[in-house]
């Protein structure tokens, strides 16, 4: 490429310029949006991570871990398990309905569907897949649930705020969770220590196709809120 070829091609880290609130909005789950084709330099995602570090962590014990998954064979590898998850049931054993303000029959919902059946045919191609890891000492700290809360306080705002961060950096992610169905055989794939490593969440990480991404549909404020007692 020569340089004046080169001098038009976008700066992969030039930034969207997005408010606070802005990017607190409008990151999206994306998942038909990203692009397959352009790399993303490790170098913004080390950007990403940086600011990740500064995620609040229970007694900053900093005990989170991000696995990136890059080579080819890997990431088809994760892929296949991850795959296989989104036929296992998420909650075995659970019954009654599940609690949700979502419409299962309304276009929303097909919409969410169809990209997620496009997520799956296309996982393997994205440029980065990240998991999300927590340090225990043991997984018996997962039995209780202030284990658990503790456990995931301690990755989960750090997940979130490299999501932000990355949307702020024109990246698509998407929390996803299926996998968790074949936790230890995603440990095996990726030389994960499954008894001192639990597994959290696998988003692709990749530019969108384009950035314009908006609010999206959600229940009114006033539901969500609780003053004073249930």
């Amino acid at each position: 490429m020569d340089r004046a070829n080169a001098s038009q091609q976008p700066d992969p880290r030039t930034r969207l310029g997005l408010s606070a609130d802005e990017v607190l909005t409008t990151t999206r789950a994306v998942r038909r949006r990203l692009d397959l084709q352009r790399a993303v330099p490790r170098d913004v995602v080390d950007d990403c991570v940086r600011i990740a570090l500064q995620a609040p962590s229970g007694r900053n014990r900093q005990r989170w871990d991000f696995v990136f998954v890059e080579d080819r064979k890997t990431k088809a590898a994760v892929a296949e398990v991850w795959r296989r998850g989104l036929a296992a049931p998420a909650t075995p054993g659970v019954v009654g309905p599940e609690p949700t303000r979502m419409d299962f029959g309304s276009s929303d919902w097909g919409r969410i569907a169809g990209s997620l059946d496009h997520l799956a045919r296309h996982l393997h191609e994205v440029p980065l897949i990240l998991i999300p890891c927590v340090r225990v000492a043991d997984r018996a700290e997962l039995d209780a649930v202030r284990g658990q809360a503790g456990a995931w306080g301690s990755v989960i705002p750090a997940f979130w705020s490299f999501m932000l961060a990355a949307r702020e950096r024109g990246l698509g992610t998407a929390w996803t969770t299926s996998h968790l169905s074949y936790e230890r055989e995603m440990a095996e794939v990726l030389g994960i220590p499954y008894d001192e490593v639990v597994q959290v969440a696998l988003t692709p990480v990749a530019y969108t196709i384009g950035t314009d991404f908006k609010q999206g549909p959600r229940a009114d404020a006033e539901q969500f809120s609780h003053w004073d007692r249930w």
